[in-house]
């Protein structure tokens, strides 16, 4: 504890030093030339510590809600994206189906046929049947 106590002791803030450190590291020069978001201003009486504490406060804050802003603007897009690809799902949903009734439709076609095919094969057999049986009774009929 006695050195944070002599490092207090021997450095002495100064305030025109902290400004000017302050203004140094800022991008754009001095303070002045930073503007303060609209929304505040400065009270009449305030200490040039206090304004600085509270526009360094302030323009964070103003950072944080442009951020909040931005990652607003991002789920905005997403949505956007979202609703497309909703769209895209209604639409592979609707030619699904599409394609389901065509299959149905075709099955029905073909078993038709088939069955067709089975009563003209039963026709056909029946009817050779008939002829046979006719040649049969006819050839003993001589």
């Amino acid at each position: 504890m006695g050195n944070i106590e002599q490092l207090r002791k021997s450095t002495e803030v100064s305030l025109a030093q902290l400004e000017a450190d302050i203004t140094g590291s800022r991008p754009g020069g001095s303070l002045a030339s930073i503007a303060l978001p609209d929304y505040v201003e400065h009270q009449q009486g305030v200490s040039r510590v206090g304004a600085l504490s509270a526009e360094a406060v302030v323009r964070d804050y103003e950072v944080a809600a442009r951020e909040i802003e931005s990652m607003g603007a991002e789920l905005i897009d997403a949505a956007k994206k979202c609703e497309a690809m909703t769209a895209e799902v209604h639409n592979a949903i609707a030619y699904m189906r599409d394609t389901a009734a065509a299959y149905r439709e075709e099955a029905k076609r073909i078993f038709k046929r088939i069955e067709d095919c089975a009563v003209f094969t039963q026709d056909v057999r029946k009817t050779c049947e008939e002829v046979k049986r006719r040649m049969s009774e006819g050839s003993g009929a001589d």
